[in-house]
């Protein structure tokens, strides 16, 4: 017997919860120290700071249970078709492990296909670092630049950005200390100044291109892709071969699948979404040649162990369950707008533009999974900086802002290089962690003062998602975290998570616009304006 689809408003659980109101339970010792689930990979999700009480949960638990949320997750896991939109399965937990059925497809085991791709990029990953594969000139390939945009570059970027100071410090682990194999770079915007920028910080003899586009079609990577080929033909000294510097990540019926005009292609296919992308050959692929196979076996590792813990069906003991459904509980019930993504890291500095694009493009419905219209609000607004930057910038409006804005922390005990020192009678990782615990108890807490300016109103809400030290399987946990996190709230909203035709009507009447055919007045002057009719 399947499992049914029904508005959160016609859940009887949802009426019990928006009859508890709000709780302002204070913090206590007990309280930090029990509101804890592990999340996979030695990280932690602390709630303790949340607004919640016993009968809360209680609800939440009923919740989850009405909404057959862990049975949806399995039907997913299985390979039912959950993208109504487009008619799709959604298999991005199948690309980093097995957790249900074989999922056959054109008499094709798409678990053996996501597992021979990585082999293959493993493969072509030694002969580069071997120096088997070599540019045009013979040089060595010293740098990769991957040219995507939108899932194809804000996933895959962020996770480079978050391990390169642990391959290039000491300690433990696949690639700790090991230094990098190949430099990245990203050119994702079709502003030609992103590509310049790139190209000229970059010797394009010693360089590896990436073109990363599922239908082969992507206009601003097609146009980035022209913009390297221009610049490889007539580079300087010897004019390059661009075929001998340039590999596709396509699917196998595009275009660029059987192209002589590449050096090779790795595939991926319809039922991994771009922003869930990063852990197929789109993130495997850059993140391979960047940092070698062990690095990213541990993250997709990391991964496929808090896919895992998320089939557990109590919330108390599944982090990523729980954190959706707070987040509900927030959005839904206590009408707060936003959520704010601070990770006290700076290697996880691009983390919370993946998770705005992860969030906003999954959950941004206004109607449900059968087209209708819906009668509550679905995903917040998403935005993040990394911490401490951020106390010094936005933290205002959040600790004394008319709106209450829920906030998620992420935080290490340790730095990714170990390198520090001791100032004023502390290193700089104290510092950074005290300023982190420091802002959580500040948020909860507040403060008050005979002037109104300096008074803190607390009860803001805020959960921590913690570990020793940023590593590959930390890393990829934290991910999986967030989009188990986002898949649970679309069940729960009834909608559909994993398509985005919110994205498309502006490139449609940009592609008429280009192609002289606007047929729009009002477009047309917009265009004359900008240089573009």
């Amino acid at each position: 017997m399947g499992v049914s689809y029904k508005n959160l408003d016609t859940l009887a659980a949802f009426a019990r919860l928006k009859g508890l109101g709000r709780t302002d339970e204070l913090l206590t010792e007990e309280r930090i120290r029990s509101a804890q689930i592990p999340a996979g990979s030695g990280l932690s999700y602390n709630y303790a700071a949340k607004l919640w009480t016993g009968e809360t949960l209680g609800v939440l638990q009923e919740l989850a249970d009405e909404a057959e949320l862990i049975p949806k997750y399995r039907a997913l896991l299985d390979g039912e078709v959950m993208n109504t939109g487009e008619a799709r399965m959604v298999l991005h937990q199948l690309a980093r492990g097995q957790l249900g059925r074989d999922v056959i497809h054109g008499g094709k085991n798409l678990r053996v296909f996501y597992e021979g791709e990585f082999g293959r990029i493993k493969d072509f990953a030694e002969k580069v670092h071997g120096g088997e594969l070599r540019g045009s000139t013979g040089k060595v390939f010293e740098t990769v630049v991957q040219i995507g945009i939108g899932g194809s570059d804000l996933g895959p970027r962020a996770l480079y950005l978050a391990l390169r100071n642990f391959c290039a410090g000491g300690g433990s682990g696949p690639g700790s200390g090991q230094g990098q194999r190949l430099e990245a770079r990203f050119i994702s915007n079709v502003d030609p100044d992103d590509a310049s920028d790139v190209l000229a910080g970059i010797n394009p003899e010693t360089s590896l291109f990436i073109i990363v586009s599922k239908s082969g079609t992507t206009q601003e990577t097609l146009t980035n892709e022209a913009f390297v080929r221009r610049a490889l033909s007539s580079s300087r000294g010897a004019a390059l071969a661009p075929e001998k510097h340039i590999i596709a990540v396509t699917s196998q019926a595009s275009p660029m699948a059987k192209s002589s005009s590449y050096l090779a292609a790795f595939f991926m296919d319809d039922f991994i979404g771009g922003r869930y992308s990063a852990t197929s050959a789109v993130g495997a692929a850059v993140l391979t040649l960047a940092f070698g196979a062990g690095v990213v076996e541990e993250l997709l590792g990391g991964a496929a162990q808090t896919d895992r813990l998320s089939l557990e069906s109590s919330v108390e003991k599944n982090a990523a369950l729980l954190d959706a459904l707070l987040g509900v509980y927030e959005r839904n019930v206590l009408g707060f707008p936003s959520t704010a993504i601070l990770p006290y890291s700076q290697a996880l500095s691009r983390f919370p533009a993946h998770l705005q694009q992860l969030d906003m493009e999954s959950n941004g419905k206004s109607v449900n999974r059968f087209g209708e219209p819906v009668s509550y609000a679905t995903g917040p607004l998403v935005f993040g900086e990394p911490g401490t930057n951020g106390q010094h910038s936005f933290y205002q409006l959040l600790h004394q802002g008319t709106d209450i804005i829920p906030l998620q922390f992420v935080g290490f005990r340790a730095s990714q290089r170990g390198e520090d020192l001791e100032f004023e009678g502390s290193s700089s990782q104290k510092k950074l962690c005290a300023n982190l615990a420091a802002q959580i108890v500040a948020f909860a807490r507040g403060k008050k003062d005979s002037n109104p300016n300096k008074s803190f109103s607390g009860g803001r809400p805020s959960s921590l998602l913690w570990a020793e030290r940023l590593t590959p399987a930390v890393l990829g946990s934290l991910l999986a975290h967030f989009e188990n996190k986002v898949m649970f709230q679309g069940f729960l909203w009834n909608i559909n998570s994993f398509d985005q035709e919110g994205v498309q009507l502006g490139k449609i009447l940009t592609t008429q616009l280009l192609g002289g055919k606007a047929g729009d007045k009002e477009l047309s002057v917009y265009a004359g304006l900008l240089g573009a009719g």
